[in-house]
């Protein structure tokens, strides 16, 4: 409730947070954000520091910090997947038809 007493009202969202708050690309920005959570966590199970992640993933510490903050715009769904290859990981691309266009990213 907020000061005035009123009941704030809430609204269903779509499924994609980018979508729902208004970003173009929604469908590319939830794909990306997807394969990043599935790359922090394998960092994070196997107790890895930024400097290692990095040599694993071959890139520099700075961009381990940007992946570990969400920062999905330095980084192309691709480069994304081959990092997720790099840390021992398959990755499948699956196409058939939709009843809406979107870009799902799942975990076997």
């Amino acid at each position: 409730m907020n000061t005035k007493g009123k009941i704030a009202k809430s609204i269903a969202g779509s499924g994609n947070v980018f979508a729902d708050i208004g970003f173009a690309n929604a469908g590319e920005m939830l794909a990306k954000s997807d394969l990043v959570r599935h790359i922090n966590k394998i960092i994070e199970q196997r107790g890895l520091t930024q400097v290692e992640a990095a040599k694993l993933l071959g890139i520099n510490q700075p961009k381990v910090s940007a992946l570990k903050r969400g920062r999905l715009t330095q980084f192309s769904i691709d480069r994304l997947m081959r990092f997720l290859v790099a840390l021992g990981q398959g990755v499948d691309i699956s196409v058939r038809p939709a009843s809406h266009a979107r870009v799902k990213v799942a975990q076997a």
